[in-house]
């Protein structure tokens, strides 16, 4: 099968990438890519053999001995010229690769010495603290950027995914909506390549969540519900839950964005797949000790199945078929509200408590509730 031209970076880059990370299956991996194991290792083969399509790393030797200081300023000063918002501890750790440098201090200094950052201004201050889960894929954040206007009039609407353990982004859309066609069109792409999340972590606006609505599913997060990930909502107006999203839409604006024009979204999707490249395999993260995510990443072992799988429930549960018209449901001669994301959908009756409560569960998660004693003008009759 030929593989599909899609950006700068391109599916064989992307394969070969995921494929070299440890405990990678390669052949999942040709599954998932739609190419044969023949065709996944031959790229392989000519990574290894240093291809130039294919490379994007030097291959100069860890142990070069230090050289005149000019070749180091000279060293220092192009990598600060090719990515301007970098520090000096992210030239410093990069540099360290190929060639013996020196303390980040002097890093800076030689930064400052040529114009390139302005030693008079104060650094920021961190005083939050951070958490993050024990592995990759066990949850991964996700949220729109804020929208930005092109030369062309069109808004970009950025789409990102973070892994919350590595750092590492699997995806980074420049979208022109927010609607939910365009974000699961994203999401089943990134799911093919690199495997299903245990949990993804998102904010309560659309098309995540829906304000008012009952339980604030929508029909997105019913699909998420039936591919087995578990759909965590953060808190209202605190965005700093969401800190790692957060910060990396910083990084995005200040490496991005405050450099160029973008003309149309094609120009865009250009910029952030060459940026992404970066990002992912060549930027060090201070979050992360100075290691780049790729680093601390591997492809979940949790394939996109070929079909979305059904909700099914235990033998002798109460089950209800919720109408693909109406969002409400009948128990006991009355009817009971549900979140329009689940018209059409099966869900189940489970006794709370011997009061009368009862909850309404699709698949492990309760959208709504039952209380027979409550006054049946507060629900209809059916």
């Amino acid at each position: 099968m030929p593989w599909r031209e899609v950006s700068v970076v391109g599916e064989r880059h992307e394969f070969v990438r995921l494929a070299r990370m440890e405990g990678a299956n390669v052949r999942e991996l040709c599954r998932r890519f739609g190419i044969s194991a023949d065709i996944g290792y031959k790229w392989l083969k000519r990574w290894e053999a240093g291809d130039r399509d294919l490379k994007d790393r030097s291959r100069r030797p860890r142990d070069n001995p230090l050289r005149c200081s000019s070749e180091i300023e000279a060293r220092v000063l192009g990598l600060r010229d090719a990515h301007p918002a970098w520090g000096a501890r992210k030239i410093q750790r990069c540099l360290a690769r190929t060639i013996a440098v020196p303390a980040v201090s002097t890093v800076h200094a030689i930064l400052c010495r040529h114009g390139r950052i302005d030693h008079d201004a104060p650094s920021a201050l961190r005083t939050y603290s951070r958490f993050e889960k024990e592995a990759p894929n066990l949850l991964w954040q996700m949220d729109f950027k804020g929208a930005v206007t092109l030369a062309n009039g069109v808004r970009c609407h950025p789409l990102t995914m973070i892994d919350d353990h590595s750092r590492f982004s699997p995806c980074l859309k420049a979208c022109a909506n927010e609607q939910t066609t365009t974000v699961q069109k994203h999401m089943e792409t990134t799911f093919r390549h690199y495997g299903l999340p245990e949990a993804i972590y998102v904010d309560n606006g659309s098309p995540w969540g829906v304000p008012g609505d009952t339980g604030e599913w929508t029909r997105l997060g019913v699909w998420l519900i039936k591919l087995g990930i578990f759909l965590m909502h953060s808190r209202p107006y605190h965005p700093q839950s969401r800190g790692k999203n957060e910060r990396f839409h910083r990084t995005l604006k200040a490496e991005v964005f405050a450099f160029d024009i973008f003309k149309d979204l094609r120009h865009v999707q250009r910029a952030f797949d060459q940026w992404l490249e970066v990002y992912n395999f060549q930027r060090p993260h201070e979050a992360i000790g100075q290691e780049v995510p790729a680093s601390r990443y591997q492809p979940s072992g949790r394939p996109m199945p070929a079909r979305v799988p059904k909700v099914e429930y235990d033998e002798g549960e109460i089950v209800r078929t919720v109408p693909s018209t109406k969002a409400y449901i009948s128990f006991k001669g009355r009817f009971w509200k549900v979140s329009h994301a689940f018209r059409g959908e099966r869900v189940a009756i489970r006794p709370l408590d011997a009061d009368g409560n009862y909850g309404i569960f699709f698949a492990s998660h309760q959208i709504g509730g039952i209380n027979l004693k409550q006054p049946a003008s507060r629900s209809r009759r059916a």
